[in-house]
C-alpha cells in the first residue's frame, strides 16, 4: 500500500453505465421532497445506476440517516467528515413516507457515524424502524448501525425496533482494520455488536472489502471468526478509490476469486448466504432478494439458521 507501488489499473469489469431513467428520476425526485440522504449519492456507490434505475429488478435506496456529515474518518469512505447538524426529528416520518412513495417492500437504513450524540445516534435509528412497520409491517427492513462505540444498551434499542436484518460492517481483516478504518473502530467491537445481534431474533449480516491488501489466509481467518460469532450473512466486494487523497487500491481481484469466497462461505463454513463480487456494496441487492425470499417463506430465523448448519457440515 506504499505511495511508491505502481496504481494497477482499473479492468473491464469493474467500467459501469452512468445513471438514467424514469424511475432513477422518481426516488431522486421523491428523495429531494423529502430533504433526505442516500448512502448511494454521499458514499458515490457504483451501484446507484443500476439500482435506482431498476435494471436488475425494482428500484432500491439505501437511506442515510442523521446527515450527511459524519464524525469519523475512515479512509475508505467518500462521506464528508465533521460539522455536524443536530438530529432531524422528522426525518424517521419523513423516511417512512418516501419509502411509501416510491413503493418499496424492502427497505435498508445506515447512517453517518454520530460519536456526538450520547446514544451514538440509535434511538432515532429505532425510531425510523418503527415509523416504516407502524406504515405497513410487511415491509422488510434492513439496518445497517455504526458500532455505537461497543455500548450494547445502544444496539439493544435497535434490536427492540424489529429489523428483520441488522448489520454492521467489520469492513477488512484484523491486521487492517487501521489504516482502512477510524481508529475508533476495531475488530474486537465489531465482533462484539455483530454477535450481540447474532443472539437476537433478526438476521445478523456483515461486508468485508477486498483489493485493500490484505492476504488469503487473513480473509478466511475473518470469515471464521465471523461464523463463530454467528453471523448469518456476508458480502464481499472490491474496494474502490473514492478520489486521491483515499486509500489506494491495492489491487482489483478477479470474479472468480469472488466466486471462491462465496462458495468457501456457503458450502464450507455454512453461512447462510454470501453476496460476492466486485461491484457488491453492504446493501447489494442480491442480500436482500435472499432475504425476502425467506421471510416471505415464512421461515423464522432460527429455522434458517438450521438449514444453513445441515448445509455447512
Amino acid at each position: 500500500m506504499s505511495g511508491t507501488r505502481d496504481r494497477p489499473r482499473k479492468p473491464e469489469w469493474l467500467k459501469m453505465r452512468p445513471p438514467s431513467g424514469e424511475r432513477f428520476a422518481e426516488i431522486k425526485s421523491t428523495l429531494r421532497e423529502h430533504d433526505l440522504h442516500t448512502v448511494c449519492e454521499e458514499a458515490s456507490c457504483p451501484n446507484l445506476g443500476d439500482c435506482w434505475s431498476g435494471r436488475n429488478g425494482p428500484g432500491t435506496a439505501t437511506f442515510m440517516l442523521m446527515g450527511d456529515r459524519c464524525s469519523r474518518g475512515c479512509n475508505f469512505c467518500d462521506v464528508k467528515t465533521g460539522g455536524m447538524d443536530p438530529l432531524d426529528a422528522d426525518e424517521p416520518a419523513n423516511v417512512a413516507d418516501a419509502v411509501a412513495k416510491i413503493g418499496l417492500d424492502y427497505v435498508v437504513l445506515t447512517s453517518v457515524d454520530r460519536d456526538d450524540l450520547p446514544d451514538g445516534g440509535a434511538g432515532h435509528f429505532a425510531e425510523t424502524v418503527r415509523e416504516i412497520k407502524a406504515r405497513d409491517a410487511s415491509i422488510l427492513v434492513e439496518a445497517l448501525i455504526p458500532d455505537f462505540q461497543g455500548d450494547e444498551a445502544d444496539v439493544q434499542k435497535v434490536i427492540d425496533a424489529g429489523p428483520d436484518v441488522l448489520a454492521h460492517n467489520v469492513e477488512t481483516v484484523e491486521r487492517l482494520q487501521w489504516p482502512v478504518r477510524d481508529r475508533r473502530a476495531n475488530y474486537e467491537q465489531s465482533l462484539s455488536v455483530l454477535g450481540q445481534i447474532a443472539d437476537s431474533d433478526c438476521y445478523a449480516k456483515t461486508s468485508i472489502m477486498l483489493g485493500v491488501g490484505e492476504y488469503d489466509h487473513e480473509v478466511y481467518q475473518t470469515l471464521s471468526d465471523l461464523k463463530q460469532t454467528g453471523v448469518d450473512i456476508v458480502t464481499f466486494g472490491q474496494y474502490l478509490q473514492p478520489s486521491r487523497r483515499h486509500l489506494e487500491v491495492f489491487d482489483y481481484v478477479h470474479p472468480d476469486v469472488f466466486d471462491t469466497w462465496r462458495e468457501v462461505a456457503e458450502a464450507e463454513l455454512g453461512f447462510l448466504y454470501c453476496a460476492s463480487g466486485p461491484m457488491v456494496r453492504s446493501s447489494f441487492k442480491a442480500g436482500e432478494l435472499f432475504v425476502e425470499a425467506v421471510a416471505r417463506e415464512g421461515l423464522s430465523v432460527e429455522e434458517a439458521r438450521k438449514q444453513a448448519r445441515v448445509r455447512g457440515d
